[in-house]
């Protein structure tokens, strides 16, 4: 992934992030590694987050990716889409 695909992913999580985790306090006031769960997303808005994403990126999240961990940051996140690329190409 590039430096320049990299920033537009992220800023396309957080486009996800705004609009499907419900969180009481603004994306763009957390960093990349901060806890969205402790910021404030629920199990089911992650559900909602992570279906969002997969459309987003046209991709399928596979069992072994539906934990916690994977959705618990913006740096989880990415790294999750960047494991999915490489395994696709």
């Amino acid at each position: 992934m590039s430096v320049t695909s990299e920033g537009t992913t992220r800023m396309e999580i957080r486009r996800v992030i705004r609009d499907h985790a419900r969180l009481p306090v603004e994306i763009d006031s957390i960093s990349d590694n901060a806890d969205l769960f402790q910021a404030g997303m629920t199990s089911h808005a992650s559900v909602n987050v992570m279906l969002a994403l997969e459309d987003a990126f046209d991709i399928e999240f596979p069992d072994k990716m539906l934990k916690r961990s994977v959705f618990e940051s913006v740096d989880g996140i990415a790294a999750a889409l960047q494991e999915l690329e490489i395994e696709a190409a």
